[in-house]
């Protein structure tokens, strides 16, 4: 079998074309490249070198197409080596994320991936919008790696939480609704309305349709939401058109939504949160290195 250390020693004397300044550059002894050489030569069964003695050494047909391949082959193996070292250091490798819309629109996303950045070109980020939900399962079963999800009151056993994120609350309503004539709004403001539950699923009992319903509960008031969707955006855009009201983060208004305004609820301080998720044993060492990155690029203010 061949190997690196006889492709690299038949390299060094074809480009020196000479055993001793091939065995200089080496930093090794002459007799020991020409044992290399020739262990090659009697593993392929052909002469590679024609050796003169007053002339320089030259390739046979054989030995010049050997060494095109050689130069190749050592190439893709010290790519490989560098690869596996970067792996190995958590520079290399690839990063499955899972994120929630209010990720963008927070600046979270691209502050963690900004931290994360220097250092790690060598990860292959897969960035991947999915709900609080489906993010859960898919880290339980290792289909992401990390997801930034609605924090929640129970994780899956092998999932752990950290909060990295926090802002207040708005209501978004179309500029032309009744409610846009005042500039700050009381909870008692939204009795009557009709109400949009973004972040919505069937099976998730936690969500923006339990924010609703206690503002509608410091007010005095029961709400119940007519639109139930999957995502913040996608209430945003029934808002605008006057389909109702939406309660949001703070964050959202920097998507500037056309045909949208905001207001603040005076007398409702609730605070909304967004969590990193992650397995408990996490063995690759670019997911670990991503995970310590996105905490400190934790916002401020939580």
């Amino acid at each position: 079998m061949i190997t690196y250390r006889q492709l690299e020693h038949f390299v060094a004397v074809a480009q020196e074309r000479h055993f001793s300044r091939a065995a200089d550059r080496l930093g090794i002894a002459q007799s020991a490249v020409s044992v290399q050489i020739q262990q090659l030569e009697d593993a392929l069964g052909v002469r590679l070198l024609q050796r003169h003695k007053r002339q320089p050494i030259t390739l046979t047909d054989a030995g010049a197409l050997l060494y095109e391949e050689a130069i190749a082959t050592l190439r893709h193996m010290e790519r490989a080596q560098e690869i596996g070292r970067l792996a190995a250091q958590g520079r290399g490798g690839h990063v499955r994320l899972g994120y929630v819309a209010s990720a963008v629109t927070s600046g979270l996303l691209s502050r963690m991936l900004k931290q994360f950045r220097p250092g790690h070109e060598q990860v292959h980020m897969q960035v991947i919008a999915m709900e609080t939900p489906r993010q859960l399962q898919a880290v339980e079963a290792a289909e992401i790696d990390v997801g930034v999800v609605r924090p929640r009151r129970q994780y899956p056993e092998n999932v752990e939480a950290t909060i990295i994120h926090g802002e207040p609350l708005m209501v978004a309503m179309a500029e032309n609704h009744p409610l846009a004539g005042k500039p700050t709004l009381q909870a008692a403001d939204l009795h009557g309305q009709t109400f949009i539950a973004p972040q919505f699923t069937e099976t998730d009992a936690e969500g923006f349709a339990q924010v609703l319903a206690r503002l509608a509960a410091a007010a005095g008031f029961s709400a119940s939401p007519a639109y139930r969707v999957n995502d913040i955006i996608t209430a945003t855009s029934l808002a605008a058109a006057g389909y109702g009201i939406v309660v949001v983060p703070e964050s959202n208004r920097r998507f500037n939504q056309p045909g949208v305004t905001y207001r603040v609820v005076s007398d409702f301080q609730e605070r909304v949160y967004l969590a990193l998720v992650y397995r408990k044993r996490e063995n690759s060492p670019a997911v670990r290195a991503f995970i310590a990155a996105a905490r400190q690029s934790v916002a401020t203010g939580l």
